[in-house]
């Protein structure tokens, strides 16, 4: 794998960093600006809301420059935009600073997964992007939980700093290691447009959204699910998040591997697997050991559906991939906003902490009855061409030799 990867994965831990580090410094940030948690909780929804709108914006302003050059852009908007946080002398100003941070995130995934995808031979692609992706997976083992720490004993302002600080590393590794990839000729906007018209492209994204979705429907009510239910002191659960976070480096990079051997079927698999272990989740939440266990499990199998699921996008959007590649990541983000409300309705209407985890594996078992169709809406559109190239080379006639 060559280092551009490396400096593409350093981008991705400094936004998987910023992206989740918040939850764990909500209090604090409350507390320093007046306000209450849930007006907090504004930084976390108004980045969400900013990575789905920043996606396709970003994308379709970088479409006239080289794919290099907004990866340096979109690293030096996320810089701009956690100093901001970090100085922000009132809420509204802290507001601000994580819309502009989160505008980088879909589009620099987006482009990122194309750009990693070009650096390696064809059937390397999915494993460059799971390397990629790796930055984001490490982000939640050792970013998040070293932040919150951070935040918490020398100020919530020095963690910020920080992140800005790996956003510098990240735009300084791409300047330097990432080579400038010619733009493909003849490629405009319009091209990128097209291609979500594609239906495997629109299909790929509905995947994203139930089966990522799924995941983010138990792991969203994972405190009070784990302190009310297994019994966990509530200064576990960040140990348990780092659990989380080791199985999505493990799954990300399984997936990646075998994705490239066999994208489809290892789709399959994780799907289906990902919807009986969420459907065991409301069993296993009742006893530590094998809640823990479980937990690796959710976070392995639905990271392992991420890079098979990027490099679907990409294969089914090709010659205009761009756009499609950060809309996916914008897909993710819409999951996560789906699964968290569905799970919160559930839990509201009186079924327990443990219901989300329903949810979740309908929403695994949904996306997996996508992937069967886009397979199966594959195979019947390849038929008509192989049955004509049969019946072209029946009617050839045979050249015989003397």
């Amino acid at each position: 794998m060559p280092l551009a990867l490396l400096a593409l994965a350093i981008g991705a831990f400094g936004i998987g960093t910023t992206e989740f580090v918040i939850m764990g410094l909500l209090p604090e940030v409350a507390s320093d600006f007046g306000v209450s948690i849930p007006t907090a909780g504004l930084l976390v929804t108004g980045y969400a809301l900013g990575v789905m709108l920043g996606a396709p914006l970003m994308t379709v302003l970088g479409t006239k420059i080289s794919r290099k050059r907004m990866l340096m852009l979109l690293m030096g908007l996320f810089i701009a935009g956690n100093l901001l946080s970090a100085l922000a002398p009132a809420f509204s100003v802290m507001l601000i600073g994580r819309v502009v941070a989160s505008l980088a995130h879909g589009a620099f995934f987006g482009i990122g997964s194309v750009v990693a995808a070009e650096l390696v031979a064809p059937h390397k692609r999915a494993g460059a992007i799971a390397m990629m992706f790796t930055g984001l997976t490490v982000a939640n083992v050792v970013g998040v939980p070293l932040g919150t720490l951070v935040g918490q004993s020398a100020g919530w302002r020095v963690t910020f700093a920080l992140v800005a600080a790996l956003g510098v590393i990240g735009l300084a590794g791409i300047a330097k290691l990432v080579p400038d990839l010619p733009r493909p000729e003849g490629v405009r906007l319009r091209h990128e447009l097209a291609a979500l018209k594609n239906a495997q492209v629109l299909l790929a994204m509905a995947m994203t959204v139930l089966g990522f979705g799924g995941v983010f429907a138990a792991i969203t009510y994972i405190a009070p699910m784990m302190t009310h239910v297994a019994g966990f002191s509530d200064g576990s659960v960040t140990w348990l998040l780092v659990l989380f976070g080791l199985g999505m480096v493990a799954g990300n990079l399984v997936g990646g591997k075998f994705a490239d051997r066999a994208l489809m079927p290892m789709l399959y698999v994780s799907l289906s697997a990902l919807a009986v272990v969420l459907a065991l989740f409301t069993v296993t939440a009742h006893n530590r050991f094998a809640a823990a266990a479980t937990i690796v499990l959710i976070g392995a199998l639905g990271f392992a559906t991420v890079p098979p699921l990027q490099k679907r996008v990409l294969d089914q959007a090709h010659g205009a991939p761009t756009l499609a590649s950060a809309l996916n990541i914008g897909a993710f983000n819409l999951g996560n906003a789906l699964s968290a409300w569905l799970g919160g309705l559930v839990i509201e209407a009186g079924l327990g902490y443990t219901a989300p985890n329903w949810v979740g594996a309908a929403l695994a078992a949904g996306a997996l009855v996508l992937a069967l169709l886009s397979a199966a809406l594959e195979r019947r559109d390849s038929a008509p061409n192989t049955v004509v190239a049969t019946a072209d080379r029946a009617d050839r006639p045979i050249a015989v030799r003397h």
